[in-house]
This record gives C-alpha cells, structure tokens and sequence, in this order.
C-alpha cells in the first residue's frame, strides 16, 4: 500500500515564515502535509525538486476574477506563477449581489472602469444568471470548481445598485436605504464574504460616464457598511482611496471595526519623489498603536495599453466625460471635433499630472509599422502637431484600432524598492482578471522574485516569500494556508531561483467571443500544487479544466454580526 499521495523530493524549503531556507522532502497525503524533513517510503506521485526552491502557494490579495470564474474555471494566468489562492471583489466592484433587472448596469459598470470586453462578459456569463444574492453566487462558483482557491469580498457597487437601482450613481441613500445596504453586507459576511470593499478613486468610471455608485455614497454610508465587520473572527476591509476617503478615516474606522484595512494603492510616484515616506511613517506609528492599517505595494511598473474606444487611463479629464458618455461612433466624433480636441489640448498640457502624454508609446497602428513603439511627443515634434493630435489622428485613421501604451507609476525604482522594503506594507495590486486588455500584472509574485531577489538583491528570497504567503494568509485570517507546515493545506509551488520571472507580454483573443487580453508566461515555474494536486508542471496545465479540480471556495468563518 502507497504511503504519501505525493512527495516532493531534495527541494529547498522555504516554509513562509521567514526562517532560513533549509533542505527537506514535503509528504502529502488527502491534502494535507504530513511530513516535512526525510520523507522516506513509495509515493503514489513525486515532484523532483533538486535545485530548486519549494514554497507555501503564493496569495494574491487583489484580483478581480469575479465574472471570470463563471466562464473559466482554470482563472487563467493565475496558476502560471504560482497563485493557489486569489481574492475577488476588490475596489467594491463584482457581480453580486445582483437583480435580474440590474445585471446590464453591473456589466457596463464592469466594462469601463475594469476595462472589459461588454460582449465577453454577455458571452461568458450568460443571459440567465444562477443567482441573486451574495451567498448564492459563492455557491454557485463552488458547484461548477476551480483549479484555485478563491475567496471573494462584498463589493459597495453592486451593494448599492441592489438597493438604490439607477439611483445608484446619482444621489446619496437615505438612512433607511443605508440600513438595508448593511443588511446585505452582513448578510454576504455570513454566507462567506471574507471582507467587504469600496472605492473614491476618480479613476473609477462606469457606464455613460457615470462614477462607479460607491464614490457616491457619503463617508458616513461607507463607515456603516464597513460597520457589519465589527466583531467578527474573519474578515477584511478593502479600500481604493480617494477624495474623503484618506488614513486618517481608515484609521478612524479600523478603530471602530476592529478588522484590518487595506488600501489600493501605494506607488511609487503618485505623491511625488518622497511624499511615500510620509504615508509609511504615519502607516508605522499607527500600527505600533495597535491600528492595523496597510497599504498594498507592487514591483510592478504601473503600464497601461490602450486603445481610444476604451480610454480608461484618461478618465480623470473632465473632457472625457464626454467621451465616457457616448458610444462608439460617438467617440470618434468626438475624437475629430475641433472643440473637443482643443479642450483635451488644454486639459493634457494644465490638468493632467498623474498620466502624462509625455510617456507614451505607440505599441499598435495597423498600416503605420514605421510608428511602433515610438514615443508620442517624438512622432508629434516631427510632424509639428501637439501630442494630443498625433494620439487623435492615429486612432482616427486605425479606426480605433491603435494601441497606446503609457507609463503611469511606480516607474522610479528607487522608489519601488523602499515600498517593498518597509514592512508596514502588503503586496497587492495585480489586479489580475481586470484591465485583461491594457495590462497584466498577474505574474508579479514571479517578478518579484526574478527582478527584486535575484537581480536586484532588494529583499531576500525567505522575506519574499513570507511576504507572498504568511503574510498575505494572516490578513484574510486564512489559517490553513501560507506556510509549510504539518496539518497545513498542501498548496506550495517548486520553483528555480536562479530563472524565476516574468516572461514578456503578449496578446492573445481566448476570452468568450474572441476578445483580446494580455497574458505572461511564468519563468522557472516547476511546479504548482493545490491541496496535493499538481495543477501546473514544468509551465503547463496537468489538469483538464472539464475535470474535478482542486480549488475551494474559500469562506469566512461564521461569527456574531457587527
């Protein structure tokens, strides 16, 4: 009789915690790892990990799967580097819970301000939805399985969409409106919820122009629903940060719920050469008292690829309202009036300071190869046209189809390199699932291993790895998962040290219709387990997605209502 389902053999092992890396086999058996040093006897399965690094599954904490998982069941690139567990439902966006009359609303909240194709996501979901409420989307994602783990937060925006409808984006609820709203917070944290989350980015757009309904709700409104974490085991609150919104009310209502909070995002940039320190010294002192407050850093450089149909890096212009208000063929009127480009002209070269056209790239101009990967104001400084223009009239003449890519933060690596050293941060921000268009970070686990550890030396490989796994677990309250350790689930990866990476980007047309997105291989990824089963080896799936897979719903601990 077999003894071990699967053994991992002569790795080193890095078991999450931040002890050194020591020499061990892993056993596993129904699961779980049963052994960790010399693990002696057959093996039903053995993974050779000579050379190589063997770690706890690393935990993405920011990705936006939420409509993905209803179609691909795989939540492709995740697993590439190594991602077993993956938190949906961030920013206060998701799909649930929904009503019947209000899934167009949601899709078209989705389309602009994660920049999603409308048609996949009809394509992929359906028109005949398998749920309504919070719990019963939870279910359903656990009948149909997944290759990983995921977990999913409450999102305000479809919160608020349920209870105020269009009102949504146009007026603040009222006290009894707010009251049902906590409701269904508390309502989603019971069925499983592990946080609940919202949005004041003014990058955050939806439909006809519209901000996304959370940024509409009043302060008051936000610290109520956050409200229903209060005294419960498990559970977090997630944050992308803007106008009121700021650490000093996210301290104020880390206080009151007694759960962490997390805030989108840290970058290197966004506040100028050292306005970051600022932010980590007031993060350091609050947590010293006891307020856990974090914001989430990222290696990777904040690029974004677009098209003019889609403008999503632009959405801060107030000249784009406009634009996010019209359809197609109304955007390229727009593109092509005098007026409009000559307030744009206007707004580019006075208002516009986080993006700057002055980092720009043309990465795809069908017809105009001789443009490729030139920098815009290069191409605008020879034909003598502002940059606005050169933007403008390519896409015009492509028929939308040109593709700019822009350099927006987090490009400074100085900078970069004291976010990830200090440890008042957490890493997040891949946003995998979201943008699949105009960027894909999904492999920042790989990147900062290959860029930051190995090339750069900025942290050390055991202190990487903590902070992709212990650290990242004991924030969900995941106990189970984020480390090598006896008892524990057997999520873990093998990997090179010495080729660990992200591979370059690429486009490719697999999401439902043939829509586009980007995606990067994993370099030096051997293999990828989830709970005893080997789901990625030597960079390619050994699971069947119309197989039984692995992955669980991953949900909060039942607890008293806040």
């Amino acid at each position: 009789m077999e003894r071990w389902d699967l053994v991992v053999r002569g790795g080193e092992v890095v078991e999450g915690t931040g002890m050194p890396a020591r020499r061990a086999d892993v056993g596993i058996r129904q699961g779980r790892i049963t052994a960790l040093g010399d693990v002696a006897g057959p093996a039903a399965r053995e993974i050779d990990a000579t050379g190589c690094v063997v770690a706890p599954g690393f935990i993405d904490i920011h990705t936006h799967y939420d409509a993905q998982v209803l179609w691909d069941r795989m939540l492709s690139i995740s697993p590439w580097p190594g991602v077993p567990t993956a938190l949906m439902g961030n920013c206060g966006f998701g799909i649930a819970p929904t009503r019947a009359e209000h899934r167009d609303l949601i899709l078209r909240t989705l389309e602009n301000v994660e920049g999603m194709s409308l048609d996949a996501l009809r394509a992929g979901i359906g028109p005949e939805w398998p749920f309504c409420s919070f719990g019963e989307y939870l279910d359903t994602i656990e009948r149909r399985g997944t290759a990983i783990h995921v977990g999913a937060l409450v999102g305000h925006t479809p919160v608020r969409t349920f209870v105020l409808g269009d009102a949504a984006v146009e007026r603040e609820a009222t006290a009894d409106e707010v009251v049902e709203m906590r409701a269904l917070v508390a309502e989603a944290l019971d069925a499983g919820a592990l946080g609940f989350a919202t949005s004041r980015a003014p990058t955050h757009i939806g439909y006809a122009g519209n901000p996304v309904p959370s940024r509409i709700g009043s302060p008051e409104e936000v610290a109520a629903l956050a409200g229903a974490l209060r005294g419960r085991p498990q559970g977090v609150f997630q944050v992308t940060i803007g106008g009121d919104l700021w650490i000093d009310k996210l301290a104020a209502i880390q206080r009151e719920i007694g759960r962490p909070v997390t805030w989108t995002a840290l970058l290197g940039g966004m506040l100028g050469p050292t306005g970051h320190r600022d932010i980590l010294q007031q993060t350091a002192a609050l947590q010293a008292e006891g307020v856990r407050v974090h914001p989430q850093v990222t290696g990777r450089p904040l690029m974004l690829e677009f098209q003019l149909s889609a403008p999503f890096p632009l959405s801060m212009l107030p000249v784009m309202k406009d634009v996010f208000a019209a359809d197609l063929e109304g955007r390229r009127q727009l593109y092509g009036d005098p007026a409009f480009r000559a307030r744009l002209r206007h707004e580019v070269d006075t208002v516009f300071g986080l993006f700057s056209f002055e980092q720009m790239w043309i990465s795809h101009a069908p017809g105009h190869d001789a443009l490729l990967e030139r920098r815009v104001p290069e191409v605008a400084a020879e034909r003598g046209v502002h940059r606005v223009d050169v933007v403008l009239d390519l896409a015009l003449a492509t028929g939308l189809e040109a593709r700019f890519r822009m350099a927006v933060l987090n490009t400074d690596e100085s900078i970069v390199a004291e976010l990830l050293r200090d440890p008042s941060a957490v890493l997040g921000l891949s946003d995998a699932g979201a943008h699949a268009s105009q960027l894909c970070d999904a492999g920042a686990a790989t990147h900062l291993l290959g860029h930051w550890v190995r090339e750069r030396g900025v942290l050390t490989l055991e202190e990487a790895v903590r902070r992709l796994t212990s650290e990242p677990a004991e924030l969900l309250g995941l106990t189970e998962r984020g480390r090598l350790a006896p008892g524990l689930a057997a999520d873990l990866v093998v990997f090179d040290p010495a080729t660990v990476g992200c591979g370059p980007l690429r486009r490719v047309h697999d999401l439902p219709g043939g829509a586009d997105r980007l995606v990067a291989d994993a370099l030096g990824m051997r293999a990828v387990v989830v709970e005893g089963t080997p789901i990625r080896l030597e960079g390619r799936d050994v699971v069947s997605p119309d197989a039984p897979l692995p992955g669980r719903v991953l949900r909060a601990q039942p607890g008293r209502r806040g």
